[in-house]
């Protein structure tokens, strides 16, 4: 997706407007264009001439956005505030006209403030000055008209054009009022000069002006803050680094830094781009990456990321990944991505916004025409049309969701919790299934020993032989034992002969005598093993775990069990899933007995095992038609899962986050952020239908009022008031996303009677009543169901689920069978 950045938008009209432009154009074939950020994301073949050409014939500016080498100064010069400066100016210039037209309007005509001598009985001289204030104020506001009446020009009315009609309006009937005066004037009619003081709008048209500067004001600060975390993340970037040239060290700028120069770090600096320690030992803080604060032992070989901070000891590091491949800077692109793309259900606010505007200024000639129709003066009339064009805010309907999504990503990033898109960011609040892969996302991924049984209690000699023997393996579970003997600082002894038999064990010689390790099916080839040991072995394999046995000299040295330990959080996380009302299932390669072993420890809804990776997809695509489907894993093996699934989640992608199969992408290696990411979603989702609501019930509610319905007369000052309060609430309410606490396990969770009240099977073979009784007893007798009724002429039997119970498929699957009748599916 290219990016360009867009000028002169000020509501959703607006943005809505360039939308509808570029798609037009051949070869785009998305367009997506983000009022928050005043960019554009454009897929497609077309040119980047013919994009700004189609941007500026509607009316407004673009521009590419720079490469990526600049590209990172460009950002942070977007998110800066630049407008509220600029705002602030004018809003003070416009109070210090307005008071005094304020003070010869409404002080001296209501509360008889006392005037120069020169005003009294001076009514033209009165209208001429409020006039002439009034006119500084609106000089000083002139972008509102010139964007405004530009817009109209174009055939694309924006919400600048009814502050610049509703002003405009105003002000002239003003001015025609004042030459109606003098015309009374010159005829003697001083009774009518004096009626005419009351029609003045003076004050009226440089009030809207200066209350829609102050809710753009507010709303420009809030806009501001909405930024924060990705300016913060910005902002981390190191700006040089101290490189070494021929032994020397160098400063340079990090633009100049390439892949493979050597980089030193010492204490309290920023490490400046991704590397590979070299040298040295420290504790590196990452929660700029990862959220978590607690800092990371590095050393030689260990892999370290940029705007990560080196607490303690000096590093010397080789440059692995430069520029924009740097994990920082994938971050902040991802970020920034998302907050360019919509999510689905800003389409209801777009398909609104499209013809609000022009809606708006019909139902203002409307309101002039009836009033006028039933009896009212011009003055009244117009007040009534002038207040339906200052309260209404297209702003607010386009804000609603750029806002919370923008909010929503931040808080993600400072969590570790990335969303590529918007939508990405809104479906994740919808799952109903999550499907877990099992090595690397509920396990560590790295095998360990976990279990040491030796015949004569000697462990250091069992270890001792199995290190020596299997330090000449490659496969996965020796290092686990290398591990654990080089941790008790054991010395491998001298080992010959060795040889690797695939899928049983290995064999050598230490010493001049035999060596055998492996399997027990393996070892009970080459002696007998006591009924208490085989006993152990046994139990250790049906608890998820690997019983290796080893021989030596003929005689058993004991068993090593080791295992793909689970991760510390997983069962925790698994239940807070559940909690949440979603279904948990594991899916993995492993043995059907070692994955329902772990599958028990960590408490999931369902295990399905001996799936291959490319069998996964199948899976997914079976529960995606029962509901919503997530797929979490690594990112590699489980890439076509992923892809499939409604939201497909890479965990612990820590350095290598550019996962392209991935809706979602968790830098820490933490189970505990997947229902962090759908409490933050829900919340989102959430925050966005209240902005919504609110704008919508604000435009429905006060367009009519304004209008005079219900008798209510709405002065236009106070309508520009509310509509410049409307946008400034949709993004505070946004920025109350900020104190979500997303590892709150009790937020929006469901409880497990909520979840799975009822479900109804689908059964065909029942003939009348008796076999529905049968289909009911069969149901019953399962142990979580705790009632069933069946109907034959439907077809089907309804189950109550236990409280707390699981609902096992093949379980029902296998009753109805054994009864007689053939199961066809769940609804």
């Amino acid at each position: 997706m290219k990016q360009y950045n867009v000028t002169g938008m000020t509501c959703a009209a607006c943005s809505n407007r360039v939308e509808k432009a570029v798609s037009k154009v051949f070869g785009v074939k998305s367009c997506s264009v983000s009022l928050l950020t005043n960019s554009m994301g454009v897929e497609g073949t077309a040119s980047d001439s013919a994009i700004i050409e189609a941007v500026e014939k509607a009316g407004y500016g673009a521009s590419v956005k720079s490469s990526a080498k600049t590209q990172k100064i460009e950002k942070i010069d977007e998110l800066k505030d630049t407008q509220t400066p600029i705002l602030v100016n004018r809003l003070i210039s416009s109070i210090i006209f307005l008071i005094p037209l304020m003070y010869f309007s409404m002080g001296h005509a209501m509360f008889g403030f006392p005037l120069p001598s020169f005003f009294d009985g001076n009514h033209v001289a009165m209208g001429l000055i409020q006039m002439i204030f009034a006119a500084i104020v609106m000089v000083i506001n002139q972008r509102f008209f010139v964007n405004g009446f530009r817009s109209i020009f174009h055939r694309s009315p924006n919400m600048d054009s009814l502050v610049a009609l509703g002003s405009s309006v105003a002000f002239c009937y003003s001015v025609w009022t004042i030459f109606a005066m003098t015309n009374a004037q010159v005829l003697g009619n001083v009774q009518k000069v004096e009626s005419l003081m009351h029609e003045f709008y003076f004050e009226t048209s440089a009030m809207i002006l200066t209350l829609i500067t102050v809710g753009k004001m507010l709303e420009s600060r809030s806009k501001g803050k909405t930024t924060d975390a990705l300016k913060s993340l910005m902002n981390l970037s190191p700006k040089n680094a101290t490189i070494l040239e021929n032994g020397e060290e160098k400063i340079v700028k990090i633009e100049n830094v390439k892949k493979g120069d050597v980089f030193v770090v010492r204490p309290g600096e920023n490490i400046p781009v991704d590397g590979i320690v070299l040298e040295g030992e420290s504790a590196v803080n990452e929660s700029t990456l990862t959220g978590e604060s607690v800092p990371v032992d590095k050393t030689t070989g260990d892999k370290v990321s940029a705007a990560t901070i080196n607490n303690s000891g000096f590093l010397k590091c080789e440059a692995l990944r430069v520029g924009e491949d740097t994990t920082i800077s994938q971050i902040i692109q991802m970020v920034s991505d998302a907050a360019a793309t919509k999510a689905p259900i800003a389409k209801i606010a777009d398909k609104v916004s499209g013809i609000f505007v022009p809606t708006v200024i019909l139902i203002s000639i409307f309101t002039f025409f009836v009033w006028l129709f039933i009896g009212k003066d011009v003055g009244f009339a117009l007040t009534r049309a002038v207040a339906v064009l200052v309260i209404s805010c297209p702003c607010a309907l386009g804000l609603a969701t750029p806002v919370a999504i923008m909010v929503g990503n931040g808080l993600g990033a400072k969590n570790g919790i990335l969303f590529k898109t918007a939508s990405s960011l809104e479906e994740a609040g919808k799952i109903q299934t999550v499907l877990l892969d099992k090595t690397g996302t509920i396990t560590k991924g790295e095998p360990s020993v976990t279990d040491i049984i030796a015949v004569n209690q000697n462990e250091n000699e069992l270890l001792q032989i199995a290190f020596s023997i299997e330090k000449k393996s490659e496969h996965p579970l020796a290092k686990a034992i290398i591990q654990k003997a080089t941790e008790k600082n054991l010395i491998a002894k001298n080992v010959e002969n060795f040889v690797a038999l695939a899928g049983n064990g290995l064999s050598a010689t230490i010493d001049g005598k035999n060596v055998f390790g492996g399997s027990l099916s393996f070892i009970e080839q080459k002696t007998k093993i006591p009924d208490d040991f085989k006993k152990i072995a046994i139990s250790l394999a049906e608890n998820g775990k690997t019983p290796l046995l080893f021989l030596f000299d003929e005689k058993l040295l004991g068993i090593i069990a080791v295992a793909d330990t689970i991760k510390e959080d997983s069962p925790k996380a698994i239940k807070e899933l559940q909690k949440m009302g979603i279904r948990v299932v594991m899916l993995t390669g492993d043995n059907e007995k070692t994955a329902n072993a772990i599958g028990k420890i960590v408490g999931v809804d369902e295990v399905i095992a001996g799936v291959l990776p490319n069998e996964k997809g199948n899976v997914v695509s079976a529960f995606k038609e029962k509901g919503k489907v997530c797929m979490v894993g690594d990112g590699i093996n489980d890439a076509v899962a992923i892809s499939l699934a409604d939201t497909g989640i890479a965990i612990g992608a820590g350095t290598d986050i550019a996962i392209d199969s991935a809706d979602v992408v968790l830098m820490k290696n933490s189970l505990c952020d997947v229902p962090a990411a759908i409490r933050l979603s829900k919340a989102t989702l959430k925050n966005i239908h209240q902005n919504l609501f609110w704008a919508f019930f604000y435009n429905i509610i006060g367009i009519p009022l304004a209008a005079g319905a219900f008798g209510f007369k709405l002065n236009p000052m106070f309508g520009a008031a509310a509509m410049s309060l409307s946008s400034f609430c949709v993004v505070s309410n946004a920025l109350r996303l900020n104190f979500i606490k997303i590892y709150n396990e009790k937020i929006e969770e469901k409880s497990i009677k909520e979840k799975k009240m009822e479900k109804t099977i689908l059964v065909n073979g029942m003939m009348c009543e008796h076999c529905e009784n049968h289909v009911k007893k069969a149901l019953e007798s399962l142990d979580f169901v705790e009632s069933a009724n069946a109907n034959h002429k439907q077809k089907c039997a309804v189950v109550s689920v236990k409280e707390n119970a699981t609902f096992d498929e093949n379980a029902v699957k296998s009753a109805i069978k054994d009864a007689g009748y053939d199961f066809v599916g769940v609804k």
